[in-house]
């Protein structure tokens, strides 16, 4: 069970490409589940998976 759950925000940075600022746009507009711990944000692997392949769907249809 060493799979993981969460990703950070500077991995959402790589994956997408983009900037911390567009990162933090994207949490607040609710398109993925995500948490503030203290000072940090954490972002649900499975919900920001489903969001990011559902975007290639749309792309194919």
């Amino acid at each position: 069970m060493n799979e993981k759950r969460v990703y950070r925000v500077y991995e959402i940075q790589e994956i997408l490409g983009i900037g911390e600022r567009t990162v933090y746009t994207l949490v607040g507009k609710d398109y993925f589940r995500s948490v503030r711990i203290g000072g940090s944000i954490r972002i649900s692997k499975k919900s920001f998976d489903a969001w990011f392949n559902s975007l290639f769907e749309k792309e194919s249809a």
